[in-house]
């Protein structure tokens, strides 16, 4: 399994599904579709070329971000890493499919427009300091020992 980290920019092929495991993990898997264009100048038209799918999966923080942002159709840009799953069908026939483990993902403002409506965080709570030594008022800015 060959693994790298890319951008691909597509579109959602279908519909986010989010699964949960035993453990309480969760991930959100969909299809991505991205279709290379070029200008042909003879024509004056755009034309298709080759179309790269592969099935997106989001884990922790990005389950519910994208469940909730993103649907079937939407132009996007996901960043992650790629792997290639090798695998027997049911009819024997030798495959692969290629997964991106997404890191970020967001809709491609070139083809959409999208408010952005921050996450707020819980302020992190950080435990009080360990006091420190007590002073006695009547040795206070003397040095700990004398010397004579």
């Amino acid at each position: 399994m060959y693994e790298a980290n890319t951008a691909v920019i597509g579109r959602v092929v279908t519909h986010p599904t989010r699964r949960e495991f035993g453990n309480g993990d969760q991930v959100l898997s969909f299809r991505l579709a991205s279709t290379s264009r070029r200008f042909d100048q003879a024509t004056g038209d755009w034309v298709d070329g080759g179309t790269l799918y592969l099935t997106v999966t989001c884990w922790r923080k990005l389950v519910e971000g994208v469940e909730s942002s993103l649907q079937r159709g939407d132009p996007i840009i996901a960043y992650g890493q790629l792997r290639s799953n090798e695998y027997t069908s049911r009819d024997g026939a030798e495959r692969s499919d290629l997964e991106m483990r997404a890191l970020a993902l967001g809709p491609d403002l070139a083809r959409c427009t999208a408010p952005v409506q921050r996450k707020h965080f819980a302020p992190t709570t950080h435990p009080d300091p360990a006091p420190g030594p007590r002073d006695d008022a009547d040795t206070a800015g003397e040095p700990a020992t004398q010397h004579r």
